[in-house]
Order: C-alpha cells, then sequence, then structure tokens
C-alpha cells in the first residue's frame, strides 16, 4: 500500500508534536515505520491520507463497540453542539446517563464523571486513601492505569513499548507507596499485605488485562482478590477503562460476578468522545467533595457533547443485551480461524480471549501475566503488524495491545482478516 501521505503528515507533526504524536503508542516506534493518519472512518473501516481502506481492530482502543460514526451517537453530538458545547454548570444530561449507568451497572449507587481513564483512576485511588485512612495501593505488573504518577510502575502497553516502565519525573516518594504485585498470582498479593499491615487503601486491578495483550483472571484470582480485600479492611477497585460497558452491559462485574467497591470507566461510557468516570456505593462516594473532604473537580467534567454521545452509546447497549452475544461470537470466530491458519502454517503462538477482547501472542506457553506476556517474539510480531497492515488489516502497532471488536464487523470482514493473516503467515 501507499502511504505518501501519512509519512509527509509525520515529518510535519514532529517538528510540533514531540514525536509527532499526542500519545506514544501511536508513534509506531515497537514495530518501525510511520504511523497511519486517519481521513475518517465508518462502521468497521479506517480511511487513511493516502485512501486506504482498513479494516480497524483497535476501534479507538475500545471505545467504537458499535463501530465508527454511529448514526445515534453522531447525531446525539450535532443536537447538542448547536445548544452550546460547554457551560460549566449543572445540566439535565449529566444525570440522565448518571441514572442509566447506575441502573445497568451492579453495586453502585453514585458515579462522577471526569475526562479520561487517567483522571478516573486517578481519582479513584484518591478516594480509597482518603476513604480508608491509608496511603499505599497494591498494582499489578503490566497493567495500565493511565499516566498519573502512582501508576507508571511497571504500567505495560505504552511504557513497556518503549521500554521505560518506570518513568522519570515519577519521584522515590510517589513510588514507595505503590506497590507491584504479580497478574494471577493470589499467593504474591498476599505476601504484599502481610509485608505491609494496616497501610494499603487500595488493590487498583484491569479484571480482563488489556495493556499486556488480552489476559483473562486465572479460576478463583478475582475471588481472593475480593476476599482479601474483605479480610484486610482494603477497598477493591476494577479499572474498567475498556472492559466497562464492553464484557457485558454491568462490565466484568457482572461477568465475573465479583463487587468491587469502586469501578473506573473510559472508553464505550463516552461514545468515542473524551470521557471517564469513577463509580461506588453511597458511603464511599459521600467522602467527594462537595459531601465530604475528598476533593476532586474538573471544568469540563460533565461535557454536554461527551455527555450526550455517552448516553445516547449507552440506551444503545441498555436496550439490546444480543450485542454482546453477537460480540462474543464473532470474536470466537475470529479466534478459532486465526489459530486455525497458525497452526497450518505451523507458526508459534497462543490466543487469549474474554468476551468482545483478543489478542495474539507469539510463543508457546500461555500468556498469564507481564512476565509471560513479555516472552513474545516482538520480530515476529512486527512482520505480523506490516504484513496484516499491507493486506488490508490494522492491529494495535504494540504486541502489549488488545485487539478490540466492534458489532459493525461482518463475517466477511472476519473471514477477510482470517484470509489476510494466512497469507502473512506463511511470510513469518
Amino acid at each position: 500500500m501507499n502511504y505518501k501521505r501519512s509519512s509527509a503528515l509525520f515529518a510535519q507533526a514532529e517538528t510540533v508534536i514531540p514525536g509527532g504524536v499526542n500519545s506514544p503508542v501511536r508513534a509506531f516506534k515497537a514495530v518501525g515505520g510511520s504511523p497511519i493518519f486517519v481521513k475518517e472512518a465508518k462502521g468497521a473501516y479506517l480511511y487513511d491520507e493516502d485512501g486506504n481502506r482498513l479494516i480497524d481492530y483497535i476501534n479507538s482502543w475500545g471505545p467504537m463497540i458499535l463501530g465508527h460514526a454511529y448514526e445515534p451517537v453522531v447525531n446525539a453530538v450535532i443536537d447538542k453542539a448547536k445548544k452550546g458545547t460547554s457551560f460549566g454548570m449543572p445540566t439535565e444530561i449529566e444525570t440522565k446517563i448518571a441514572q442509566l449507568a447506575v441502573s445497568m451497572v451492579p453495586n453502585i449507587d453514585k458515579i462522577r464523571f471526569v475526562n479520561s481513564g487517567t483522571e478516573a483512576c486517578m481519582s479513584a485511588v484518591r478516594l480509597a486513601r482518603g476513604y480508608t485512612g491509608k496511603d499505599k495501593i497494591i498494582k499489578f505488573a503490566g497493567c495500565y492505569h493511565g499516566h498519573s504518577d502512582s501508576f507508571l510502575i511497571q504500567a505495560g502497553s505504552g511504557a513497556v513499548t518503549f521500554g521505560s516502565p518506570n518513568s522519570p519525573g515519577v519521584t522515590q516518594g510517589t513510588a514507595k507507596d505503590t506497590l507491584l504485585a504479580r497478574y494471577n498470582d493470589i499467593e504474591n498479593v498476599s505476601e504484599l499485605i502481610e509485608a505491609n499491615k494496616n497501610e494499603i487503601a487500595c488493590i487498583i486491578i484491569e479484571p480482563v488485562a488489556g495493556n499486556m495483550g488480552c489476559i483473562p483472571p486465572k479460576g478463583d484470582f478475582l475471588v481472593a482478590l475480593r476476599n482479601l480485600c474483605d479480610a484486610h479492611n482494603i477497598l477493591l477497585i476494577f479499572d474498567e477503562v475498556m472492559t466497562g460497558f464492553r464484557l457485558a452491559k454491568g462490565g466484568a462485574q457482572e461477568l465475573f460476578n465479583i463487587n468491587a467497591d469502586i469501578v473506573c470507566f473510559g472508553k464505550v461510557i463516552g461514545g468515542g468522545l473524551p470521557v471517564g468516570a469513577f463509580a461506588a456505593r453511597n458511603e464511599i462516594m459521600n467522602h467527594l467533595a462537595p459531601l465530604g473532604p475528598v476533593y476532586q473537580a474538573g471544568t469540563l467534567s460533565g461535557n454536554p457533547l461527551a455527555m450526550a454521545a455517552g448516553l445516547a452509546m449507552l440506551n444503545e447497549l441498555n436496550n439490546n443485551a444480543e450485542i454482546f452475544n453477537r460480540l462474543a461470537e464473532k470474536t470466537a470466530y475470529l479466534h478459532k480461524g486465526i489459530a486455525k491458519v497458525l497452526n497450518e502454517n505451523n507458526i508459534t503462538h497462543t490466543i487469549n480471549r474474554v468476551g468482545s477482547m483478543i489478542s495474539v501472542h507469539f510463543d508457546k506457553a500461555k500468556v498469564v501475566d507481564f512476565e509471560t506476556a513479555a516472552k513474545g517474539n516482538n520480530d515476529t510480531f512486527k512482520t505480523f503488524f506490516h504484513g496484516l497492515l499491507n493486506e488490508g488489516v490494522y492491529i494495535a502497532p504494540s504486541a502489549f495491545e488488545t485487539w478490540f471488536i466492534t458489532d459493525a464487523l461482518s463475517y466477511e470482514d472476519l473471514d477477510f482478516t482470517i484470509a489476510a493473516v494466512n497469507t502473512v503467515a506463511k511470510t513469518l
């Protein structure tokens, strides 16, 4: 394919934007080459500045669960924009989407909207510390909860892509309050708790990891986490920025029948606009200002355009539960097809899948945590990525990212993708 205009645009961007991008993983550093500049998108397809059409498997890193330019969402944004784009004052639509979200998600009474997943997770941890009166947190190696200082300790995803999981600029004082555990290793978590008795405010986790590829929780891992938190007066925070409203109407809490104390949202809840949120039971949320002493604020929080997009998206998901079955069936179909052609071409691999999240790892061992995810053959992945791109299929430009399936994908698109994987596998 021809990417001359994308390359030229990237060169221009590098002169005025650090690295030519506004989020590091977009820069293609992990796979080589120049990033693709998108001109427009519709349904399951991206159209780049060189006129190429690409089947999209990142879907803006998750929110386009019903496809790009989904008409009810677009119309809601247009209608709301005509009435003003920002007020810095309360609006009725904030209450409407809050009521809908609370009705869809188990175990939450109140929700507060912010502007990103990073802001949601940062605020959730502050709330947990304020509620418990304790300072330390446990996070898991390879889980990414945004770029707040507390979380950039073996953060997965973009941080791993660049080989700098511990970012300069994060102070030792901040780092000492973040304890690092191994995903899917409950004994390791228990040891950390015993070594820091009565000091841990919360455990934050992606209930299905998406930033070291898609990695599901093993067996009763989440149940055991819940029990540990209950036994030691620790709040359990589910970072459902990726999984919320994607794996089920009620997210991972519903899927796994596990109640978290605080839940963070993003991606789908904004319908493609910049939105995040965090939610909990009344006794926890009432610690937030102006009701309580834990301060959190944002001029653009509850922005009417973002609320309109999110409300339209959640209404569609709430009114059509079959969407989640279709997504899971399409993802399973893709999984089966990719595995078949990789096996036929004798390509060492393993595939992880939960609902509409899936990832391909070029290693024969099971991928269950950050350490096993890092063992995949990255050179093979680079060839795989560029081969698929040349065939008209766009996946995340990093081996440490999940693919996101959209309902807009047809089975013809899935068959095209499987055929493309077969073509590329012959070159690996």
